[in-house]
């Protein structure tokens, strides 16, 4: 009997790292990423992977592990000891941020420093890392998360009071990842590394869509589709990098923002 052709979509073999895994926007794309038959390392603070993990029912190719991304020392440590234990990735993606939410005039330096040692500097220790591994395997997809604050400004009239706009110093590192994309796709391109990321547009959580009913209506008005976006949304854009589908796209900065960009 012939053996079923695969689809460029099925991950079937692949194992996927997912750092941010248990989030708002990670856990749909653990979810599909395990119906798209991959095996997953879903990374986060505390307890928050193993929780997720058992409450969705995902073991065991879904694997829960623990880390602080901003100990950069302890970062390194983890990716070597889970490349000896599950061998290199196909597949790194990584959704970790972090922000202040404070107004520019009352963000101190250290402040700024932290935010962006955890959200750009951990995620160059990161890639790096793993990148490095890949590209000694001559395979592999790198996908990172930007978000439309590292392209554009927030516009302040949705953010009217009690909002505050969204932070500078979270922007700034995000502009900074789309750069580092662009960077390792160009120094690991012949060696058949891809590295991409994703722009989210407006995702707000569902406390702060609860809490702040008047403050998601401004952002659905400035959507050209005049909605803010689902977390499931984000999921096939994932998926779709890591694939076989995408394997002549490097270097890209997928935006994911209902058109928010595009006025």
């Amino acid at each position: 009997m012939d053996t079923p052709k695969r689809g460029p979509f099925d991950l079937s073999g692949k194992d996927i790292w997912v750092f941010g895994g248990a989030g708002y926007l990670g856990q749909p794309v653990v979810r599909l990423l395990h119906e798209l038959g991959a095996t997953v390392l879903c990374v986060d603070l505390g307890e928050r992977s193993k929780t997720f993990i058992d409450e969705a029912s995902l073991s065991p190719n879904v694997t829960a592990a623990t880390l602080d991304v901003s100990d950069c020392e302890a970062l390194d440590t983890f990716v070597q000891s889970q490349i000896q234990e599950r061998n290199v990735p196909h597949g790194l993606v990584n959704l970790t941020f972090a922000s202040t939410a404070k107004r520019m005039e009352d963000l101190s330096v250290a402040e700024f420093d932290q935010v962006n040692h955890t959200g750009l500097t951990s995620t160059f220790v990161l890639t790096r890392a793993v990148g490095e591994q890949m590209a000694q395997q001559k395979r592999g997809s790198i996908v990172s998360f930007s978000s439309m604050y590292g392209v554009v400004s927030p516009n302040p009239e949705v953010y009217q009071s009690p909002m505050n706009k969204n932070p500078l110093e979270y922007g700034v590192g995000k502009a900074g990842i789309i750069q580092m994309t662009k960077y390792m796709a160009v120094h690991w391109g012949k060696r058949n590394v891809r590295c991409n990321c994703i722009s989210p547009g407006p995702f707000p959580n569902p406390t702060v869509q609860q809490t702040y009913p008047d403050f998601v209506e401004r952002l659905a008005e400035k959507s050209p589709m005049g909605r803010v976006g689902k977390a499931d949304e984000i999921a096939g854009s994932v998926a779709f990098l890591l694939s076989d589908a995408a394997t002549y796209i490097t270097g890209h900065n997928l935006m994911v923002d209902g058109g928010w960009t595009s006025w």
